[in-house]
């Protein structure tokens, strides 16, 4: 604490991410990241932009990758934002989106970030608890708000939403903003950048960082109809012009160009999840249906933080949150599966260690 700190910034609570420690032979399922390496047609392009361009400021707007972006759902470069990170293009959604006089809504288990983010644009929110079930009731969202923010799928749950709740949700809302925030939807669950054309108030965020493997590249981006995206442009122009450096642009175009490599292993990411349910469900865990990267997992006869703590003894990272309805559950990143394999042989030994 310092006193030339400003009035808010002794108010903040900041979000706290994942750990990154430096340990020898440490299996690090506690932050989603993808366990392969990205397209090798990104890593010769980021290459490739490492030159002596580099003095030189890169495309402000990003055009290329935008337009990229936007022919594979059908929208114009001008109804794609892209930001340093999803995290920086949410802020943005904060800043230019969301009502200040009335509350933003969101689940009560969800990404931490968006309280983070309400508290420090000073946006009032309100939260909407998930069912016994751990899934979104959008029913449950119908009262007077400013916005709603949703992400799908949901994280830490993993629990999808399928298209058809969405559309019930702008309808129910056509004068609000609604953003769904889809870091996780390549792995197995709808995108609802389709319904953007019959629905002006719809903004989806989307990342490089989970199914393009580019988490250390920072790239995000938005899909919308032109007025929602031009408020996010006039924002960031007021912030930084530049959020994308060359190798960015140039790496992120490559890898969303690369539509085998994507597929692919994509789908390796999705079996290897679904074989760890099973494995993990045969020790006792029980799992949540998960269309993300990652599962989220309980023991009936095990506290959460025990078993992070005695896995983390083990080398092996999974993330715990100590929070109300979910301190018993662990948030496990899906590994490659010598690593899924690992990891249940270690909850195997702590399981019969401690019975």
């Amino acid at each position: 604490m310092s006193r030339f700190w400003s009035r808010i910034v002794h108010t903040l609570e900041p979000y706290v991410p994942g750990e990154q420690p430096r340990v020898a032979n440490l299996l690090k399922l506690n932050t989603n990241e993808s366990p392969y390496g990205p397209s090798p047609r990104a890593l010769e392009a980021i290459g490739a932009a490492a030159s002596d361009d580099l003095r030189l400021y890169p495309d402000p707007s990003s055009l290329a990758l935008r337009e990229a972006i936007g022919a594979s759902f059908g929208l114009s470069a001008g109804e794609v934002f892209v930001g340093n990170g999803s995290d920086e293009v949410l802020a943005h959604v904060f800043q230019a989106l969301l009502n200040h006089e009335r509350p933003l809504l969101f689940p009560d288990i969800t990404y931490a970030f968006y309280p983070t983010y309400a508290r420090l644009f000073g946006i009032p929110y309100e939260t909407v608890a998930l069912d016994e079930g751990f899934r979104v009731r959008v029913e449950d969202y119908r009262r007077p708000c400013g916005a709603i923010i949703l992400t799908n799928p949901n994280a830490p749950t993993g629990i999808a939403l399928p298209l058809t709740a969405i559309r019930r949700l702008l309808e129910d809302h056509p004068d609000q903003p609604v953003v769904i925030d889809e870091a996780y939807v390549d792995f197995g669950a709808e995108s609802a950048a389709g319904l953007i054309r019959d629905h002006p108030n719809l903004l989806v965020v989307q990342t490089f960082s989970k199914s393009r493997s580019l988490a250390g590249l920072r790239v995000g981006f938005a899909l919308g109809q032109r007025g929602l995206i031009e408020a996010l442009e006039r924002v960031k122009d007021s912030f930084n012009s530049y959020p994308l450096g060359r190798p960015a642009q140039a790496g992120a175009l490559a890898a969303w160009q690369d539509r085998d490599w994507f597929e692919h292993h994509t789908a390796l990411t999705v079996a290897a999840r679904d074989e760890l349910s099973v494995a993990l469900g045969g020790l006792g865990f029980g799992v949540l249906p998960s269309r993300a990267n990652f599962l989220f997992a309980r023991h009936p006869a095990r506290a959460g933080a025990d078993l992070a703590r005695a896995l983390r003894e083990r080398a092996i990272l999974v993330r715990h949150f100590a929070r109300p309805r979910i301190a018993d559950f662990l948030r496990i990143t899906v590994g490659t599966p010598a690593e899924c394999e690992r990891l249940v042989e270690a909850l195997r030994e702590i399981l019969a260690r401690d019975a």
